[in-house]
């Protein structure tokens, strides 16, 4: 990982536990739209946001309470010009105890302020992940795509 990784993290009162098994619902906190198994070692999984974003991912390494790493291994984002610009990309969730709270760190190793996608990317990635995930790991419910926004 470089410093120009797009990187964004957040601190909550729940245990690293806790933090890694919400982090694991990926239906629960980025889209209902999920094709796979997102728990363990080498699950693979695909999400779709209609004609817009396709992506597959691999989870190639899982620390239960401690790491999540995804390899993109395949990617269609058809508003840019190099639709396959995630693809090799590994997105990587660390979570550490910091004194009475966990810490959950969120990485796409690749997304870099110099592609084109990095605005747009960036941008969804701080709602899911400092909004969604946050709340699922807070509340217990996240705010994900649902299946029927997905539908329209």
């Amino acid at each position: 990982m470089t410093k120009q990784d797009f990187t964004i993290s957040f601190l909550v009162d729940q245990t690293p536990k806790e933090v890694f098994d919400a982090t694991n619902n990926v239906r629960g906190w980025w889209t209902e739209g999920v094709d796979g198994n997102t728990e363990k070692l080498n699950d693979e999984f695909s999400v779709r946001f209609w004609d817009i974003h396709y992506s597959r991912q691999k989870l190639i390494e899982v620390i239960p309470n401690t790491k999540i790493v995804w390899l993109v291994t395949d990617s269609k984002l058809t508003f840019i010009e190099d639709e396959a610009e995630w693809t090799g990309n590994q997105i990587v969730f660390d979570i550490t105890k910091q004194g009475n709270q966990t810490e959950l760190r969120f990485t796409q190793v690749g997304l870099l302020p110099d592609i084109e996608c990095f605005k747009d990317c960036s941008n969804a990635w701080t709602g899911y992940i400092t909004g969604s995930l946050k709340s699922l790991i807070t509340t217990g419910k996240g705010k994900p795509t649902t299946i029927e926004e997905l539908s329209k």
